[in-house]
């Protein structure tokens, strides 16, 4: 059953809608920030949690977040998932902060080769509990195939999101997560062929984020993953500053489901 994800970016303490090609380690100048929320974190997971949005995601893009995650898990305990950052030293202290979930990325992938071992590590510092644990495996394309992104969507790994690489993870967590990074922000449509492909290959819930942009693609992304995978939409949505989507709207699509 296909439903709306919600979600939470968090950078330099704030709640921002970023454009994911432009989110550069290098240059903060090059950054092109769709909406920064006057609103703090908790603010929105109230929000979530008055709705009955399950599933959450929180994501810490860089430095200077883990206050405004912390107050955002207090706000709804239990409630939503966080990333960004996290490793086999932290992710019990996350679940412990009031996270459902842990969300992990960068770091399965040192060198931009994908660690067994350090899947593993962060596995059972979760006390083997993969249902404690999402695989963030967001993407770009390369030569028409997708391949993991990491660094903030800035480094390109040799890792192919394809049916191998699928069944190889899925036996270590309960969900993926991924946002095609070349049209997150731009709300300019989702990646139908990617959508496609992810519920051919997946066997565990998908939350697909990147170019949501009207009330019509949570119907597409049905349609395209005959209701396997959820999508998140984030700059489009009002709550955001986005024109295209009402946050009420999506809520009401949720219960019509």
């Amino acid at each position: 059953m296909t439903r709306f994800r919600p979600c939470i970016d968090l950078h330099a303490g704030s709640v921002k809608q970023i454009v994911g090609g432009t989110l550069s380690t290098t240059s903060e100048s090059a950054l092109k920030t769709n909406f920064t929320s006057e609103h703090p974190a908790a603010y929105y997971a109230d929000l979530y949690k008055k709705h009955e949005l399950a599933g959450a995601h929180v994501i810490m893009l860089g430095p200077g977040n883990d206050e405004a995650a912390k107050e955002a898990l207090g706000a709804w305990k239990g409630g939503m998932q966080v990333g960004g950052g996290i490793t086999e030293k932290n992710a019990r202290d996350w679940i412990e902060k009031g996270a459902e979930k842990v969300i992990i990325t960068s770091y399965l992938f040192p060198d931009s080769k994908f660690s067994q071992d350090r899947l593993k590590a962060v596995l059972a510092a979760l006390d083997n509990d993969k249902n404690k644990l999402v695989i963030d495996l967001s993407c770009r394309r390369k030569d028409n195939k997708w391949f993991v992104a990491t660094n903030k969507w800035q480094t390109i790994t040799d890792f192919e999101l394809n049916q191998e690489s699928i069944s190889q993870l899925e036996p270590y967590c309960c969900e993926f997560l991924i946002h095609a990074a070349d049209v997150e922000g731009l709300q300019r449509g989702i990646d139908h062929e990617l959508v496609s492909k992810l519920a051919e290959w997946c066997s565990i819930p998908v939350t697909y984020a990147g170019g949501g942009r009207s009330i019509e693609d949570l119907e597409l992304v049905k349609k395209l993953s005959q209701g396997k995978i959820d999508l998140t939409i984030g700059s489009a949505l009002d709550i955001f500053g986005g024109s295209g989507v009402k946050f009420e709207e999506c809520v009401a699509w949720n219960g019509r489901q």
